[in-house]
């Protein structure tokens, strides 16, 4: 791991880069690869196909995970359309795509382990790939910076 110092309003905060590229600062952290949704899901783009999941922020604000519903493979799933649900133990959340496509595979592991996604929320914790239908989508999500801003209001 290596410190990183990174810039803010309120001066400069320091965060810590963990394995998976992620920059951890205050109580969330980023991928910086990835693209992020208002609504807190995060996607990352490689090719034609999308890996997506809720952002460190979500599921440090929804608290531990208890219970997840994802959709089935090949399922068509809606840019900013529900498609899955998170249960913690203060509340049940819909969660939204951030993109539109076919979904390809789901992460069976957080039937079993939903606390995954408190635990890993860019890795481990990943909720489903999707092929996309219309990759022009991916330019109306924010990036890391401006997500990190979002957060902060």
């Amino acid at each position: 791991m290596a410190l990183r110092a990174l810039a803010s309003n309120a001066g400069v905060q320091w965060g810590v880069r963990t394995q998976f590229g992620a920059i951890a600062r205050a109580f969330s952290s980023v991928l910086p690869e990835a693209k992020y949704a208002a609504s807190h899901e995060w996607a990352k783009v490689e090719g034609s196909t999308a890996t997506v999941g809720i952002s460190d922020h979500a599921q440090s604000e929804l608290g531990d995970v208890v219970y997840v519903e994802l959709p089935e493979v090949g399922a068509t799933v809606t840019k900013g359309e529900t498609f899955g649900v998170v249960e913690s133990v203060k509340a049940a959340s819909d969660v939204y795509s951030p993109l539109s496509g076919k979904v390809v595979e789901i992460n069976e592991a957080l039937v079993a382990e939903p606390a995954k996604i408190n635990q890993e929320p860019y890795s481990g914790g990943w909720m489903m790939k999707i092929e996309l239908s219309d990759k022009g989508e991916v330019a109306s999500l924010m990036d890391a910076t401006a997500y990190q801003k979002h957060c902060e209001h």
